[in-house]
């Protein structure tokens, strides 16, 4: 990277502080997040050093089972060692009450086409690993899809790593960078944008608690782009910051659509959410 490529670029995203976060989450039921040291092209799965053939199989694999495969890395600066070790896989879903993450360490990235991405995608646990010790939180910073992502991201990712180096990862495109940095939450799947250190750290601490953050929170990847919003307008509505809330969606081609969230305690609401265009403003 150089600075007459990256900084008019990520001067650019400064138009986007004032869009509003929520319903921008991308959307995964589970998640498959592969340790792969080194560079990341583009399309991360087949331009890195991970065997092109295996990231396109793992990716056709995915497809249509709601999962979603994220390559990972430990953060630095690109600490690769050009020899074969042991991988750390983390396997998550993101079910509203029934959330899990488990890891393992595989000698190859081959041992994930052992995995059944069916039973990962429907929330079930395909008895792959074992139940992590903490949430994670992975910060995209794969600068061949935006160079924000790595200019904002990588700083954050090791500032919290150094004093938590097993609860946060480099990860690969997650959307949204014009929100950089940003970063994604496991087990639960709540992402979050405009990051900084202490935000980043309370994620982290409430998380173990089973709290639920709503601040520059887009939504949970479990939901709709529609649900993502619902369900933090209810949050923010009742001030609830529990797991205790489910969302259902029905939105059909309109543009407004009217998902219902639900309480554990039997309540709900309806909640309406109008998809609007925003003003171009860069």
């Amino acid at each position: 990277m150089t600075g007459n490529v990256t900084e008019p670029r990520c001067a650019a995203i400064s138009a986007s502080l004032h869009e509003p976060q929520a319903g921008t989450a991308a959307t995964a039921a589970a998640w498959l997040c592969l340790e792969q040291p080194g560079p990341w092209g583009r399309d991360a799965l087949t331009q890195s050093r991970l065997d092109p053939r295996l990231g396109a199989e793992l990716a056709r694999r995915a497809a249509d089972t709601g999962v979603r495969v994220l390559l990972i890395r430990r953060p630095g600066r690109h600490a690769d060692t050009h020899h074969d070790t042991s991988r750390r896989v983390y396997l998550a879903a993101t079910t509203p009450g029934r959330a899990w993450l488990e890891q393992a360490d595989v000698a190859t990235p081959d041992a994930l086409l052992d995995l059944d991405f069916a039973a990962l995608g429907a929330g079930r646990s395909p008895g792959f690993g074992t139940p992590a010790a903490h949430p994670l939180l992975l910060v995209c910073t794969n600068s061949r899809r935006d160079v924000c992502c790595a200019l904002r991201g990588r700083p954050l990712a090791e500032d919290l790593a150094a004093a938590r180096p097993d609860a946060v990862w480099e990860c690969t495109h997650t959307g949204g960078h014009r929100f950089a940095p940003t970063g994604v939450l496991l087990p639960t799947g709540y992402t979050y944008g405009r990051l900084d250190p202490e935000l980043a750290r309370r994620l982290l601490d409430d998380a173990a608690r089973g709290h639920v953050v709503t601040d520059r929170c887009r939504g949970r990847s479990t939901h709709t782009p529609h649900g993502q919003a619902a369900e933090l307008a209810v949050r923010e509505l009742i001030g609830e910051h529990r797991d205790v809330l489910t969302v259902h969606d029905t939105a059909g081609g309109g543009a407004v659509h009217g998902p219902t969230v639900h309480h554990v305690d039997g309540r709900a609401w309806r909640v309406t959410v109008d998809a609007r265009d925003l003003p171009a403003a860069r």
